[in-house]
């Protein structure tokens, strides 16, 4: 019975922090083949497709991720954007990561907004986490990133300042993308795909691949350095 009673207690604990992706609007399909997903910029021409629903939190914002992509691509959508949820006044609400929606668009590539050279660099889901770069001291909270303007041929050296934590350095050549990094204590399993995951694993500085990346910087708050 004792054990029965624990099982059920998992279980619910399970149910509360489940997280649940549903397609809940389809206004047109496209029929493109792009495999990214990036987000919308505001003033960005785009054709409205659907919008996506998430309910429940989760930790696990890699595999929330997947399924939205799986979402997203079965009607054809290669960008998103957040939709917020409006006060009585009209206002938007302060977003909430258990409750959110997202529209879904097809932008044509030649619409895209060009990146502008941007170092991300991302905190887990659970803890503050310290980050040194070039020698400088950051904290960054949960569930927060913040950013640096590239200057190209400049060396950068990330470090987790742990004893046993990573160092990497890396030498942007242009501005013509950005760089995506998130740090992790977890011993994270790389997404050989490349699509709608990790890759680039460097001990716990991890590379993120730019349409998780930007999934990350809609969900997560921006910290200033």
């Amino acid at each position: 019975m004792k054990k029965l009673a624990v099982a059920f207690s998992a279980l619910c604990i399970q149910m509360l922090s489940a997280q649940n992706v549903y397609l809940t609007k389809v206004e047109k399909v496209n029929d493109n083949t792009d495999k990214f997903l990036y987000k919308k910029q505001d003033a960005t021409e785009a054709q409205y497709l659907g919008e996506i629903d998430v309910q429940g939190f989760s930790k696990d914002d890699a595999a929330i991720f997947s399924l939205i992509y799986k979402k997203a691509k079965e009607i054809g959508a290669n960008t998103f954007s957040l939709k917020p949820f409006e006060n009585v006044d009209g206002t938007p609400q302060p977003f909430n990561p258990s409750n959110y929606k997202l529209a879904l668009y097809y932008t044509p590539k030649e619409k895209l907004a060009e990146q502008n050279g941007m170092l991300f660099i991302f905190a887990s889901s659970e803890k503050n986490q310290k980050i040194s770069i070039n020698r400088k001291d950051f904290i960054l909270e949960p569930r927060s990133y913040m950013t640096l303007q590239i200057i190209p041929d400049e060396i950068y050296t990330l470090s987790t300042k742990k004893l046993l934590g990573s160092t990497i350095k890396i030498q942007p050549k242009s501005k013509d993308e950005n760089l995506y990094f998130q740090i992790s204590s977890l011993k994270v399993k790389s997404d050989t795909s490349g699509i709608g995951g990790l890759n680039l694993k460097s001990g716990d500085i991890i590379g993120l691949e730019k349409s998780y990346a930007e999934f990350l910087s809609l969900i997560y708050k921006q910290q200033k350095p």
